[in-house]
């Protein structure tokens, strides 16, 4: 060891899943297939909302977020796990290792950060709809975004420069298919107090507190709904809640499941497993969950669809026209 913001290790080992070597290719093609389908879900409503107008609100300004989030917390490590399966080579070097750490961290922080926000759009609608657009400005939403996409950042970048300062001797293993902030600070063999310390305060404060947030939007809207008599209104505010809801079920039903019911026997495949969860089967069914749930888009998709026709048709019209007057 050189210094002590040095390591004398410059490749890790990602060991990847625990699947037999039979089943390899199987699985290889099956994963492929899961992150093709993120890629063209998420891209397909970023662009939807780029190209309706109709879609340009607060509530889908929000989702195109997430998207985009969704999007990159899935390339941070469905490309190399893909790589890793194919070549049979797990390695990762040092510096790509913390890359690979500190965008896992912005994306998954954001995610967070915008299933609170999204809460909160659909609280403001439901409690306050004659003040919605005074209260949810395109000013007021700008505001929100960018000093949470700051805040992942810094926090991400304050993780990373932490752990830059740790050694890492002899044992270059990872028992994960990405890099884990876990995994790395098992491994380290300087002090990682401090490292741990943070982790435990951050991360705690960025997962329980934007969680209680989101439960006391639903709850302020049950209690709106329970004061509704009408059945249509009921059904309108369950429809306009529901992709929203399960989006936050999917996501930390897993969390919950992977950090508070612990469990003692295969505990490492139990984290890969949940892992798996949230950052590629979450981001893959996310797309599929608010098209399918919202009329919305699925308005927006025919409408996009049906002027690219008539677009194409005056192009042919166009083209013939000047064929015919060439001749």
């Amino acid at each position: 060891m050189t210094g002590n913001n040095q390591t004398a290790i410059s490749l890790f080992l990602l060991l990847g899943l625990p699947i037999p070597p039979e089943h390899q290719n199987l699985f290889y093609a099956l994963f492929l297939t899961m992150y093709l389908t993120t890629v063209l879900g998420n891209l397909l409503i970023i662009i939807l909302i780029l190209l309706d107008s109709h879609l340009h609100t607060p509530m889908y300004m929000f989702l195109s977020n997430l998207s985009f989030s969704d999007l990159c917390f899935s390339s941070v490590t469905m490309p190399k796990l893909l790589q890793n399966m194919q070549s049979q080579d797990p390695s990762i070097t040092y510096a790509g290792c913390l890359t690979q750490l500190y965008f896992l961290m912005v994306f998954g922080d954001m995610e967070i950060f915008l299933l609170v926000i999204m809460a909160y759009d659909r609280y403001v609608a439901i409690c306050f709809p004659l003040h919605y657009n005074s209260i949810m400005s395109p000013k007021v939403c700008a505001s929100l975004l960018l000093p949470l996409w700051m805040l992942t950042i810094v926090h991400a970048l304050m993780h990373i420069l932490l752990m830059a300062k740790l050694s890492f001797c002899n044992n270059n293993v990872i028992p994960h298919f990405f890099c884990d902030i876990s995994a790395l600070l098992k491994l380290a063999c300087s002090d990682t107090y401090v490292n741990k310390l943070m982790v435990f305060i951050l991360s705690g404060l960025i997962g329980i507190i934007p969680f209680l947030l989101i439960v006391m939007s639903y709850a302020r809207i049950i209690f709106t709904i329970l004061k509704v008599s009408s059945t249509q209104s009921i059904h309108k505010i369950f429809s306009t809640c529901g992709s929203h809801l399960s989006v936050v079920s999917l996501f930390y039903g897993t969390i919950i499941g992977l950090y508070f019911c612990p469990s003692a026997n295969n505990s490492t495949v139990k984290e890969i497993i949940m892992a798996m969860m949230y950052t590629v089967v979450t981001p893959m069914l996310n797309p599929f969950i608010y098209s399918l749930r919202n009329k919305d888009i699925k308005e927006a998709l025919i409408r996009v669809v049906y002027n690219k026709k008539i677009s194409l048709q005056w192009f042919n019209l166009g083209y013939l026209q000047n064929n015919i007057c060439n001749k």
